[in-house]
C-alpha cells in the first residue's frame, strides 16, 4: 500500500486518519495542501474514484464552491480546485487509484 493523506492542516479527521494507519503499522505520507497542492491529474484520479461533489467543500455562504460544482467543464473545475485547495474536503486519502474523502476506516480496511 502507498497511502497518501492530503489536507490543508491537521484537523481532527486528518489526525484520526493518520492514527488509523499508524496503529496498523501502515506507512502513510502526509501532504500539506498549503505547501504542495494536488495537480489536476492527481485530482482527476481522485475525482474518478469519489466524484466531484465529494471533493468540494460547500457551505451556504461559499459561492466559489457552488460555482465550481456548476461548471460544465470538469477539467476547469479541477484546475480551480488545484489552485485553491481551501475549496477541497479533507482528508483526501489515496492508495494508488483508490481514494476517499473524509474519515472512512471501513473502506481503508478493504484496501489491505
Amino acid at each position: 500500500m502507498n497511502i497518501q493523506i492530503f489536507a490543508l492542516k491537521k484537523n481532527f479527521d486528518v489526525q484520526k486518519a493518520e492514527r488509523y494507519f499508524k496503529e496498523r503499522r501502515i506507512p502513510c505520507q502526509f501532504i500539506d495542501l498549503g505547501k504542495r497542492g494536488m495537480s489536476p491529474r492527481e485530482l482527476e484520479s481522485v475525482c474518478r474514484s469519489v466524484g466531484l461533489e465529494a471533493l468540494v467543500h460547500t457551505t451556504d455562504s461559499d459561492w466559489e464552491s457552488h460555482y465550481v460544482l456548476q461548471l460544465q467543464d470538469r477539467r476547469e473545475a479541477l484546475r480551480i480546485l488545484s489552485e485553491k485547495p481551501e475549496l477541497l474536503n479533507t482528508p483526501i486519502v489515496r492508495n494508488g487509484p483508490q481514494a476517499t474523502v473524509g474519515y472512512h476506516p471501513e473502506i481503508w480496511e478493504k484496501w489491505s
